[in-house]
């Protein structure tokens, strides 16, 4: 346990970061918590009743550290009760008739349970947001005119809406905890070999939320651009979501800006040949530019390193904003984990992997801290997150509607479209 045996020097705060994030690879938390609360008995053990406890008064400060930052930071670990049962022993052994330690473990477990209650009610909010969004065929079938509404109607103000979607980002990734990006692969590939090691859906629930969101704000968008019937008004919608989606970008908000993107280029949208014909399409070509895939996102990573800089100097919480493409920091966190080993050939831990692991989590801790700068509009926000939006099949239908198919595939597809969601053929 070296975390808690510099008997000379605390462990510095990035240290125990890295020690609690990588030890789930090898160990769960609650059985780590658990070797801390024995090393505390020990410690206590150890001590002759007659002596004047300085032992303990020496390991103390470091385990209410220990407690602090892993409270703190890792607060979902504490959902497990065996986590909590352990927090209490470890608290226990720690204080030992010393009130300043009593108050302080005191303030740690208010503070935790305080995080705990914030969570909680944020997730019972998304869970009320996704039970509200609907499937927009089937209300278009029984009341279609209860969705007359589109985007345009409700924020005709690319800049504002662009400043709506950076504060459903930033509360979304407030939520999720530096562990669930560990624990999403981890749960797939425990090193002990125990299925149900990680299998509790809820420790990368948060995670998933913000993946979700980002699939459904391109499907809104590619919703909002079929939808309409005549092309002079698509035409508009995709140059008002062009408009949002660079202001996203000025923002640093990659984030919305990709799902916006995606949008756009999905089949059925980008099918859609006579309504881009009527688009200044510029903008949306330095766009796609800048979160071109190739050469592993060179472009975007290249602006995302810019935005970080600006937030290291920022004078302002506009300036500090950086909302990473999820999506590809899951995919770069995962391959870093798979393409480096977790041992050495020695047997000894790979510090230097874990290290990096840390490094790139650290980044995300600290964009996810920034205090949304914009007003909120809830009418906007409530649209964004409710609005009713078609799934594939829907889409390419509204597509097909609009501008006829032109082969005999996407006409087979078309009417068994038709049948299958219209009841027409």
């Amino acid at each position: 346990m070296h975390l808690l045996t510099f008997l000379c020097f605390p462990p510095q705060r990035t240290y125990i970061f890295t020690f609690l994030l990588s030890s789930r690879l090898f160990i769960q938390p609650f059985e780590l918590m658990a070797k801390v609360c024995h090393v505390c008995v020990e410690q206590q053990r150890l001590n002759d009743p007659g002596t004047d406890k300085s032992h303990i008064r020496k390991i103390a400060p470091k385990i209410l550290q220990l407690l602090t930052e892993w409270t703190e930071t890792f607060p979902c670990d504490f959902r497990d009760e065996r986590m909590m049962r352990n927090l209490k022993d470890t608290a226990h052994h720690v204080t030992h008739g010393d009130e300043m330690y009593r108050k302080n473990v005191q303030q740690i477990i208010q503070n935790l349970i305080r995080k705990l209650a914030a969570l909680s009610q944020y997730e019972e909010l998304i869970a009320k947001i996704n039970a509200q969004s609907a499937d927009r065929m089937a209300i278009l079938k029984s009341k279609p005119q209860s969705i007359q509404r589109d985007i345009i109607s409700v924020c005709s103000d690319p800049y504002t809406l662009a400043q709506q979607l950076t504060h459903i980002e930033l509360e979304r990734l407030h939520y999720i905890g530096p562990e669930e990006f560990v624990q999403a692969f981890v749960q797939k590939n425990p090193l002990d070999n125990n299925e149900n090691c990680f299998g509790d859906k809820k420790k990368t629930q948060n995670l998933e939320a913000y993946v979700e969101w980002f699939n459904r704000l391109s499907y809104l968008v590619a919703t909002e651009i079929c939808m309409p019937v005549k092309k002079k008004h698509r035409a508009r919608i995709i140059e008002f979501f062009i408009d949002v989606a660079r202001e996203c970008f000025n923002i640093g908000n990659f984030n919305s800006l990709m799902a916006i993107i995606s949008g756009m280029n999905m089949s059925p949208v980008s099918r859609l040949k006579k309504t881009w014909a009527k688009v200044k399409t510029a903008k949306f070509d330095i766009l796609e530019h800048q979160m071109d895939p190739s050469s592993n996102f060179y472009n975007y990573r290249t602006a995302l390193r810019g935005a970080a800089q600006r937030s290291l100097t920022a004078h302002s919480s506009r300036e500090k904003i950086v909302i990473p493409f999820c999506s590809l920091l899951i995919k770069d966190i995962y391959f870093l984990n798979e393409g480096c080993t977790s041992r050495l050939t020695n047997g000894h831990i790979n510090f230097e992997k874990f290290w990096e692991l840390a490094k790139q989590v650290s980044e995300f801790m600290a964009w996810k801290q920034v205090e949304c700068p914009f007003e909120k509009d809830r009418k906007i926000l409530h649209y964004v997150q409710t609005a009713p939006i078609f799934s594939e099949d829907g889409l390419y239908l509204a597509s097909y509607e609009n501008e006829s198919p032109e082969n005999h595939i996407e006409k087979d597809r078309w009417k068994s479209l038709r049948s299958a969601l219209l009841g027409r053929v």
